[in-house]
């Protein structure tokens, strides 16, 4: 006898339902305030319970715990996700298992509290950005090398800081070109995969029209994974130190990294 091996869609729309089934069965019913309805056979809630809740039809449910070839839309996934209670781990499982990028909100751009304190704690220079490239939360060695503090905070961006702020000139010296297109090489596959979000649209806008190297090298599409590597720079109170950096991401919000400098 011949098996046929699920097709990934299909193993997806599987896992899909598993996943919603073990979230639903898991949620007691008299934690959500629900009347009782008579004896329940299988625990937790309902499959109309939580289409109810949803507010969705109780057919549509169904057909995504059964693994059925429907597209729920991200109103839908979200309603889903109120209703099960789900957090926000579970809520970036259901995305993907729908076929869907997890959008970005405010809560994105939140630097974790346990970060913030072991960047404060760190004698080098470190910094946590988001993929736009926004600083978020910065060290004093970090603001005494690269004066964050004195930027506004539309301005506190590492892009706009490269390629609008004079200072950086100065502080890159001689090496500033060659680090600006490193910049823009890395970010440049993540600008290409966020186009749907208008931040990156106009970030991207707004450096075009005010630095023309931005528009220039922007239009050459240099494409380079980040990471590690060193940089020598000229601090505002003179000098020249070399510094080797690393980026971390942040584990709870793999939408953030930490960058830290060492001196060498």
């Amino acid at each position: 006898m011949q098996t046929t091996t699920p097709t990934p869609v299909r193993h997806a729309r599987n896992e899909l339902g598993r996943f919603l089934r073990s979230r639903r069965e898991a949620i007691r019913p008299e934690t959500l305030g629900l009347p009782e309805r008579g004896r329940r056979r299988t625990p937790g809630l309902r499959r109309d319970e939580v289409a109810e809740l949803a507010d969705i039809s109780v057919d549509w449910y169904i057909r995504l715990e059964q693994g059925c070839p429907v597209s729920p839309s991200r109103h839908t996934v979200d309603a889903i996700a109120r209703a099960l209670r789900l957090d926000t781990v579970e809520i970036a499982h259901l995305y993907a298992l729908s076929g869907m990028a997890l959008p970005q909100d405010a809560a994105d751009e939140v630097v974790p509290p346990t970060v913030q304190r072991m960047t404060d704690r760190l004698a080098q220079p470190a910094y946590v950005t988001n993929r736009l490239g926004d600083v978020l939360h910065w060290n004093l060695a970090a603001d005494a090398l690269f004066g964050f503090g004195d930027v506004a905070d539309a301005d506190r961006n590492v892009f706009i800081g490269m390629f609008l702020r004079p200072a950086s000139r100065k502080l890159f010296g001689a090496g500033w070109e060659a680090e600006a297109k490193r910049m823009l090489a890395e970010f440049r596959p993540v600008h290409d995969i966020n186009t749907a979000d208008p931040r990156f649209v106009q970030l991207t806008g707004r450096l075009q029209a005010e630095s023309h190297l931005f528009a220039t090298w922007w239009r050459q599409h240099g494409i380079k994974v980040g990471g590690a590597g060193c940089k020598t720079l000229y601090p505002p109170g003179g000098g020249r130190t070399k510094y080797e950096y690393v980026a971390l991401q942040v584990i709870e919000n793999p939408a953030l990294k930490t960058i830290i400098y060492y001196a060498v």
